[in-house]
């Protein structure tokens, strides 16, 4: 991690300021999620030459072909995880890139499972988050669609690439009265999905049109 937390010029409290008041004039209400994106340095998980353009409303490449969302997504995302349901215990996320959506979540809920296909990724942000002081969240270089059982089931899932279609293994991960909140389809027409859990089955909701990058099967890359 490089720079400070309090951050200057582009970077500084009042560019953060800025960026909630867009947020909350999208319509992302929930004050927990406001709050969390306002106190998380969002220009500390982007390389350092991006770092004035952290507080845009805008993607930006991390790497390896990954990219940090553009925060009305997380903000997004992280509300809808959260909306409608008893405080949140357990979340898995799954494709953790820059561990900027990790940081947010880890101020939301209990623990936080990670799953991140690149190596290389997880590590840097692994020791971003340690550096910051997390201590709730859990790391492991694997195929984002396997989940991660041994720890499951989980209140809620995020998951942060897009599937053609949603793994059967995470809805088996997911409990009873949980959410899923995942981006589905192909490249052109992908949409973002709240999924929940019941016990006749699961409900399929849709959120919004969304572009991320796909989920890409296969054993994680250490």
């Amino acid at each position: 991690m490089t720079g400070s937390s309090t951050g200057i010029g582009m970077t500084s409290q009042r560019t953060r300021d800025r960026l909630i008041k867009r947020l909350h004039a999208m319509g992302i209400v929930d004050q927990r999620v406001l709050e969390a994106i306002q106190q998380t340095p969002r220009h500390l998980f982007v390389e350092e030459a991006l770092a004035s353009r952290a507080y845009e409303d805008t993607a930006l490449p991390i790497g390896y072909g990954q990219t940090i969302s553009q925060p009305y997504i997380v903000a997004l995302m992280t509300q809808t995880l959260l909306a409608g349901g008893p405080p949140m215990r357990t979340v898995l996320e799954v494709g953790g890139g820059s561990g900027y959506q990790t940081a947010l979540l880890a101020r939301l809920v209990d623990e936080v499972y990670s799953v991140e296909r690149i190596g290389p990724l997880m590590h840097i942000a692994r020791q971003r988050l340690f550096s910051s002081g997390y201590r709730n969240i859990h790391y492991k270089v694997s195929d984002g669609s396997w989940g991660w059982p041994e720890h499951a089931p989980y209140d809620g899932i995020m998951v942060t690439a897009a599937p053609v279609d949603v793994p059967e293994t995470l809805l088996q991960q997911l409990a009873t009265g949980g959410r899923m909140v995942i981006p589905v389809g192909a490249a052109d027409s992908q949409e973002l999905l709240l999924i929940t859990a019941n016990e006749e089955g699961v409900s399929r909701t849709h959120v919004e049109h969304v572009n991320f990058v796909p989920l890409i099967s296969g054993q994680g890359q250490p």
